[in-house]
């Protein structure tokens, strides 16, 4: 599994002071020299992250932070950064020296138990000390799970490894489809796969080729083609396919050569279901009709990839929305982990389709825009909006598609 992208591993955090053996902790179940281990408060600096294969999890990625108790400027510093991380992680791990449970290591299970994370609570250094009775029934009755490890002698490692099994989110474990849902085992999918400037040169994009693996896994048929085939591609086939799924960028040459009678939406709709909320980003799509000259619209990116001349998030979409709402637009564009911090300037917030990050990522970005009053929205959503085909490309989506309708038929 060392090929496995990191956006579906699940997401382990480790948090907790300085010098209370988080680092020693991610070496004894990693079996590697991952982290840095001393007796000096404060060597990790930033996140430290490990994948690996955690049976029968299967992939998972290991975040070691570094110690919440930090001072000083650079201090504060390393703070921000590890609690950016309280917003990528599926399951939270609070390590604490046994015999010390107080007020700091209560905040950091409420600010994981406000996110809805699930926790594992681990009482490190056991020889030195043992957590007290009343404690422990106090973690159990909040359905906490908690372990006692001496990390640096490899001491309840195996135990640690068990409750990480058990807090484990089902969703994870029940990991949502792609597309084979819409599909359906015996049916087939037609991927319609441009050739342009922004393919990776040898090698398909990931929502391609993570939509070519779900339809296997599946059971069903796929047909790849690029869009000036698509149209002689149909024509081969000896029974209509159960959907077509473009390239945002290729929406109006496809959504043209495509029958009516064929459902039909893009790989980023796709993604916006199943990385993140789809309902509440289109409801956020709606927001494009109030756009005026002038509003300030947020790109945001989860990868790091080096723009081109025509980018899709740079130049493309500025220049769709532009035309749609019939003025200059200002965009900011952030990338990678980066994400606004005062989104209350932003009128509309644009996002990838969340490809290379975890659907927990996704939903916090979803949160937070939720809880500034900015409607979000995501690229292929943006771009059917704007280009006039958005009720065709919600088609495979009842619900969405219902949301769309009604707000439509309010506003006639």
């Amino acid at each position: 599994m060392r090929g496995t992208p990191k956006s579906l591993r699940l997401h382990i955090g480790i948090f907790g002071r300085r010098n209370v053996g988080k680092s020693s902790l991610l070496n004894a179940i990693t079996r590697q020299q991952v982290s840095i281990v001393s007796d000096f408060a404060g060597t990790t600096t930033d996140p430290v992250e490990k994948p690996m294969e955690l049976l029968p999890l299967g992939p998972v990625l290991f975040i070691d932070t570094a110690g919440l108790d930090d001072v000083g400027a650079l201090g504060a510093l390393r703070n921000e950064r590890t609690r950016a991380v309280f917003d990528r992680v599926d399951l939270g791990v609070i390590v604490c020296e046994s015999g010390k449970w107080e007020d700091f290591e209560e905040g950091i299970l409420d600010e994981l138990q406000e996110q809805n994370v699930p926790i594992v609570v681990v009482f490190n250094k056991n020889d030195l000390g043992k957590p007290n009775t009343a404690l422990l029934e106090s973690l159990a009755a909040r359905k906490i799970h908690t372990v006692n490890t001496v990390a640096s002698g490899n001491e309840g490692i195996l135990d640690f490894r068990q409750a990480l099994l058990d807090a484990a989110p089902a969703d994870f474990i029940e990991h949502p489809a792609v597309l084979s849902d819409l599909v359906g085992p015996g049916e087939m999918a037609v991927l319609v796969v441009p050739i342009d400037k922004e393919a990776p040169k040898g090698r398909l994009i990931m929502p391609q080729v993570q939509s070519i693996r779900d339809l296997l896994d599946g059971d069903a048929y796929c047909m790849v083609t690029k869009e000036r085939e698509l149209r002689d591609a149909l024509s081969r086939l000896n029974r209509p396919p159960k959907l077509v799924v473009t390239d945002s960028q290729a929406f109006l040459k496809v959504a043209a050569d495509t029958p009516p009678e064929i459902p039909l939406t893009g790989f980023s709709i796709l993604f916006a279901r199943f990385r993140g909320d789809l309902t509440a980003q289109v409801a956020g799509t709606l927001a494009i009709e109030t756009l005026k000259p002038g509003d300030k619209v947020l790109i945001a990116e989860s990868c790091s990839h080096h723009p081109i001349a025509d980018d899709i998030g740079r130049v493309k979409i500025p220049r769709w929305l532009t035309q749609y709402v019939g003025g200059k637009l200002e965009f900011d564009t952030v990338q990678g982990h980066d994400f606004a911090v005062d989104l209350s300037q932003y009128k509309l917030v644009i996002h990838c389709g969340a490809c290379v990050t975890n659907r927990r990522a996704m939903l916090s970005r979803i949160l937070k825009c939720r809880q500034a009053g900015v409607p979000v929205t995501n690229y292929g959503l943006a771009i059917a909006y704007s280009l006039g085909i958005f009720e065709r490309a919600l088609e495979p989506f009842p619900a969405a598609l219902e949301l769309f309708q009604s707000h439509s038929r309010i506003n006639k």
